[in-house]
Formats: structure tokens, sequence, C-alpha cells
């Protein structure tokens, strides 16, 4: 796995949730104000998710240039953390420009990683009293990083598995096939929306046969990915050709009417799709 994390921070959702669950116990453990996850960039730390118990003091989003960041000293200690009383007064952390920017005192971070031990951003608390932090503390907040480090892991795997899950298959020139398998969660669906509609752009598509014969439905609610997909590539003048429509599917969709409203040809199978198209499948004798 990279250790340069290209991924947009919308994309580490299972990082998010975690951290968002495990905040309020670091802040109750610790007796601080503040607890945040950081993203290390390219250039700059990022703060993917926080917590604020009164006063809000780190918001989602916050980002620093990297040679001015706390993180940057924690990450260069060979004990892969950074403690001190008071930011303000530290000789390591006074000099900083966030340190006047955020006007707190007591602060404690580690490094956060993955499963292989690249550095992803760091876990960190602060509060604007002074505090004073042990060993104890410091293993503590390890050990959660210790647990956010299979979240970093599992939003990686996600991930790549969500490029993969969009497969598209050329046909001819002008004609492809979008094939969908399994469910079709948010994240998945805005994927598929993406993809899609630049392939259709930079392979001058003509047609979009999409197959639903793998979909499966989760709940009473067909995918609206779908009936956003097929509203888009008409935009575009993209013709689209909808197959695989399970009886299932087709019981729903009467009540719902999410797939008979759309002005779309439908067709029971890839061949009678091609067809309508101009091709036909001839067996290789």
């Amino acid at each position: 796995m990279s250790n340069e994390y290209q991924l947009d921070t919308k994309e580490f959702h299972s990082l998010k949730t975690a951290s968002y669950k495990v905040f309020e116990v670091i802040a109750k453990r610790l007796n601080v104000q503040t607890a945040y996850v950081t993203k290390r960039g390219e250039t700059a730390m990022t703060v993917l998710s926080s917590y604020n118990k009164e006063e809000e003091i780190i918001p989602e989003g916050y980002s620093v240039e990297y040679g001015g960041t706390y993180c940057r000293l924690i990450i260069s200690n060979k004990e892969s953390s950074l403690t001190t009383t008071n930011l303000m007064k530290d000789e390591l952390t006074r000099e900083l420009e966030v340190s006047s920017q955020l006007q707190v005192k007591g602060f404690l971070g580690v490094s956060l990683t993955d499963l292989n031990g690249h550095v992803f951003g760091t876990l960190c608390v602060m509060d604007k009293e002074e505090k004073e932090f042990t060993e104890e503390d410091i293993d503590f907040l390890k050990s959660i990083a210790g647990v956010l480090s299979h979240m970093i892991e599992l939003d990686q795997t996600q991930y790549n598995m969500a490029l993969l899950n969009v497969p598209i298959i050329p046909i001819t020139k002008g004609v492809s096939i979008l094939t969908i398998q399994g469910i079709i969660d948010e994240h998945r669906a805005e994927k598929i929306l993406d993809n899609v509609l630049t392939y259709g752009t930079e392979n001058d598509i003509e047609y979009f046969i999409i197959d639903l014969s793998g979909l499966v439905i989760r709940g009473n609610n067909f995918p609206q990915v779908f009936v956003k997909l097929v509203q888009s590539l008409q935009l575009m003048g993209i013709e689209t050709i909808i197959t695989g429509i399970t009886p299932e599917i087709a019981q729903r969709e009467v009540e719902n009417i999410a797939l008979t409203n759309l002005k779309t040809k439908t067709a029971s199978n890839l061949e009678a799709a091609l067809s309508y198209i101009g091709f036909s499948l001839v067996e290789s004798p």
C-alpha cells in the first residue's frame, strides 16, 4: 500500500466514524477540551475529524502547511509523540504561527499509521488550560491510534475495491456496457456516477448498456444513482439501454416508478440490447 494517501478526506468514512465514537472517551479519560485526527497531504496537514467539548478550537477541514504544524514534530520524533503543558511557552512550539492562532496550552499528540507502519497523520488532544500528561496517558492515546490504524486499512481496501467495482466493458467503438454486481451504497454510487460519465466523455460513447442482472437491492429503495446516471448520460447525448431487470426489480418499480418514468430503452438481455443498436452476437464455429 502506498504511503502517499492521495485519497480525498471524504474517502475515509470508516476512520472518521470510528474516531467520532472514541473522541468522547478520549476527552473524558484525559480531561481535555478537544480531540482530533489529521491526515498528512503533500504539503499540509488537514483535520479529518474533530471533537470540541465546548468551544470549537479545531474545526474539521482546518489545514496548516506541514512545516508549521505540531504534527511534523510528532512524526519526526523517534517516540512518535509530542506532549507539552503549554504550547505557547514550550521552546519547540511557541514560535509556530499555529500556536498564536489557536491560543491553547495543554497538548498531546501521537503518530497515526496504517498497519504497514506508513504514516497517515496524527491523533491529538489539546486544552485551553495547562495539562501534565503522563506516560500512561501517552500509551493510552497510542493504543487508540492502533485501533484507528485498522480503520485506515479498511478504508484503503474499500477504496481499491470501489475502483474495481465499476466494471465498464467496451464492446466496439462508441458502445460500452456497465455491469452492476451487489449492493450499491452511497460511496459506490458516487464512484459509479463519476467514472461512467468521465468514461463516456473520454471515449466518445454513443450507447451505454447498463446491465442490472447482478444488482442487489437493500430494503425497498431502488438505487437513485441509476436514475441520475441515465438522465446525465442523456444530457450528454449518450443513449442508454437497461438490461437485466429481474422480476424482483420489476415488481417493486411498478409501484415506485423510478425506472418507468425514465425515457430510456429497456431490453430483456444483452443480445436484445445489441440487436437494437445494430449488432448481433455470432457463435464461433
